[in-house]
């Protein structure tokens, strides 16, 4: 089974360069006007996942909590460093957990509509 996550964000830009440049994922497509929608898949290449993004002339709406939150496991210790790298290089402010595992096994951030990512060093099981 394939996974796609799809949001909708008034800054497709902005969720463009937070999650390519960040977390060093790849555009593997785009769209534009679409039935009135532009949008870009992101992800890595290879993977049965990937995130969705659209905007249109309807503004997102959303509202979040520290309880949700996108969490992502690097494959190796060097790819989680150079995440971490990223996030100090794009001055993306480090946030303490609500759930203190998060807050030892991994570190918590903002992409710039506001929702939680988490990485983590260790895949929970």
């Amino acid at each position: 089974m394939d996974f796609r996550l799809a949001r909708h964000t008034n800054n497709l830009n902005s969720i463009i360069e937070f999650y390519t440049n960040v977390l060093d994922f790849d555009i593997l497509g785009q769209f534009e006007n679409h039935e009135n929608y532009d949008g870009v898949f992101l992800g890595k290449q290879g993977l049965d996942w990937h995130l969705e993004f659209t905007t249109s002339s309807d503004k997102a709406e959303h509202t979040t909590d520290e309880d949700d939150a996108l969490v992502f496991y690097p494959k190796t210790i060097t790819d989680y460093e150079a995440i971490l790298s990223n996030i100090e290089k794009f001055n993306i402010v480090k946030l303490q957990s609500k759930n203190l595992y998060w807050n030892r096994n991994g570190i918590m951030i903002k992409d710039s509509d506001g929702f939680y990512v988490i990485v983590s060093v260790l895949k929970s099981k």
